[in-house]
């Protein structure tokens, strides 16, 4: 069998599973089914380098040194991670994937998975990932059809039609979300399967499709990768390019209207992971249902989701509930309203809030910072710069920084001044000083920044130089 090219889509936000999944930080990057991440879980099921390619990664550009972190930390050194300066759904995603590979080989056949679903049996993924390749192989486009267990409403559905070979069956038709009634009657009929977003095909034949039924799609993403720029491990897509795509999904574009559409059943043990319920029906449950993660101490609680990230949580004479805890925010919620999520983060949104967007921990390329203490006058924050890393090269027009040493050895720069601190030392930064920290050692670098002056917002800095290629972007933080 010809080795398979994955392409991760990791472009969600994660919405329906905050407070812990946010803009900057969603699900994907969090570990919610095992100690690794949902994106480190996704690549290593597919590392394979006897079966697989190294992968493709598409990401929007906010993302981009966080995916690239999560997958070095599991040894896997994407081919490229592919930046989307906007969000337009799968379909364009997935054009500009294909024309990237078919520039190099245009039979390569591509693997296309979502970032951020789980799967308990990946030993049976494999063996229907390599059932499918046959069908790609022959010019089919194979979608993965989950095998129902229970009238679910919150999937589509996909009608198989006549056997097509290898264990596939051609696509009868794609089925909307249906409701109760509706996915009773498709669990009693059989020969319905959920739909889990996985694609097989050979990059030529997906372009053809794309040619043929979603012009306009591909020859704005086709032009967003060859009018795009390298930068660092990253392909940047055109912005002008890329933002005259349509919005819309594979499905709707290409998987619906093709006559090649070919479903291969998988038992696999999937999850969408699309809510705290979801957590709640594939955790290890005790003996009173409940699913717990982090400080918890229960009385009379029962069949409830808790997960604790920076505290203890109580509960006592509860039943069906979702109780997630982070830093800086607490959800509360009855298991059959979880989907109602969104509502509360959209209207987080609406009213300017932050804790729609970031944790009270930024992540960055060179570690992160989280705030501790905030004032009219001043801010407080830890920062951990990671071995070998640095922040850019930078000033502020309206702070000034004291910068403590907790833990390892930091290099500084303050104007013309360079020097080593240790524990326990400290500098001053004084407002329009050029300023960088960095982390010279071999251990993380842990500071605590005291901020001071009238505006303390993360847009007040100015980059001259930075190992990160940020310098003429225009970003919050350090």
């Amino acid at each position: 069998m010809k080795a398979i090219r994955p392409i991760i889509l990791s472009g969600g936000a994660g919405t329906r599973l905050w407070p812990t999944s946010r803009a900057l930080h969603p699900k994907q990057f969090m570990p919610l089914t095992s100690e690794r991440t949902m994106i480190q879980e996704t690549a290593l099921r597919v590392s394979d380098s006897e079966r697989f390619l190294p992968p493709v990664v598409v990401c929007n550009e906010e993302h981009r040194f966080t995916v690239a972190s999560e997958l070095q930390q599991v040894g896997i050194s994407p081919e490229v991670e592919v930046l989307e300066p906007v969000g337009r759904n799968t379909a364009p995603a997935i054009a500009a994937a294909a024309a990237l590979c078919a520039a190099h080989d245009p039979e390569e056949l591509l693997l296309v998975l979502p970032a951020d679903h789980h799967i308990a049996r990946p030993d049976l993924f494999l063996d229907v990932i390599a059932q499918g390749a046959g069908l790609a192989e022959e010019g089919k486009l194979v979608t993965f059809g989950i095998v129902p267990d229970a009238p679910e409403t919150g999937f589509g559905y996909i009608r198989a039609g006549e056997a097509a070979g290898e264990g596939g069956f051609a696509v009868d038709a794609f089925v909307e979300k249906p409701d109760a009634d509706t996915a009773r009657d498709y669990l009693d009929a059989g020969g319905y399967f959920w739909n889990a977003g996985i694609f097989l095909f050979r990059a030529d034949r997906m372009i053809r499709e794309l040619e043929a039924l979603a012009p306009d799609i591909w020859r704005h993403a086709a032009r967003a990768v060859t009018t795009g720029r390298l930068d660092l491990d990253f392909l940047r897509l055109s912005a002008e390019a890329f933002e005259l795509c349509p919005s819309d999904s594979i499905d709707y574009a290409v998987m619906e209207h093709t006559k090649d559409a070919v479903v291969v059943p998988a038992d696999i043990g999937w999850s969408d992971v699309g809510s705290w319920t979801a957590l709640w029906d594939i955790g290890d449950k005790d003996a009173h249902g409940n699913v717990v993660s982090g400080d918890a101490v229960m009385q009379e609680t029962q069949n409830t989701f808790i997960r604790a990230e920076s505290r203890l949580v109580a509960t006592i004479g509860v039943d069906d509930l979702i109780v997630v805890e982070t830093s800086d925010a607490v959800l509360v919620a009855r298991r059959d309203k979880v989907q109602d999520v969104k509502a509360v983060v959209a209207r987080l949104k609406a009213e300017g809030r932050a804790e729609h967007e970031v944790h009270a921990r930024v992540h960055r390329p060179w570690g992160f910072y989280e705030g501790l203490d905030t004032g009219e006058r001043h801010q407080v924050k830890h920062l951990m710069i990671k071995p070998g890393a640095a922040i850019s090269l930078q000033m502020h027009h309206h702070r000034a920084e004291h910068w403590v040493v907790v833990n390892g050895t930091a290099r500084v720069t303050v104007g013309d001044d360079t020097r080593l601190l240790s524990e326990n030392e400290s500098v001053y930064i004084p407002i329009g000083a050029t300023h960088r920290l960095e982390n010279p050692g071999k251990m993380p670098l842990s500071i605590i920044e005291v901020q001071s002056g009238s505006y303390l917002g993360e847009d007040d800095i100015v980059r001259f130089d930075d190992v990160y290629g940020r310098v003429r972007e225009v970003q919050a933080a350090e």
